[in-house]
């Protein structure tokens, strides 16, 4: 069992930048995949970053260049730099962690079994 949780979260004005962090319980191996997601009101979830399996890092289209998906093993915590924020970046932003290979895993929420509680992001124009 793996917990997971989200801080860092606010209010910010457009162009601005948050730093949000997701502690985990235990020591994420390289057996672990984790990611980043958000989900703005009346929308689906939607993939932010992701760890591949060799190791790279996949991003959405919507914040390439503008977030940084980043991990610290001994400090077990994960993070997700966001800049030059935008009102449409506004969401509730979940990280996840799973552990079974044979899923693709990357930006897709069905394949993480490990969620946190979240954490809001709110950009003003």
């Amino acid at each position: 069992q793996v917990q997971l949780v989200e801080s860092g979260g606010g209010s910010v004005q457009a162009g601005g930048s948050l730093r949000l962090s997701c502690e985990v319980s235990r020591y994420i191996s390289s057996n672990y995949y984790t990611a980043w997601f958000r989900q703005a009101p009346g929308k689906e979830r939607e993939g932010v970053a992701s760890f591949l399996s060799d190791g790279s890092i996949s991003y959405a289209d919507a914040v390439k260049g503008r977030f940084t998906f980043s991990k610290d093993n001994a400090k077990k915590t994960l993070y997700l730099q966001m800049n030059s924020l935008k009102p449409e970046d506004t969401a509730m932003y979940y990280c996840a962690a799973d552990r079974r290979p044979w899923l693709r895993h990357g930006l897709v929420p069905g394949d993480y079994d490990y969620w946190g509680q979240g954490t809001q992001v709110t950009v003003s124009s």
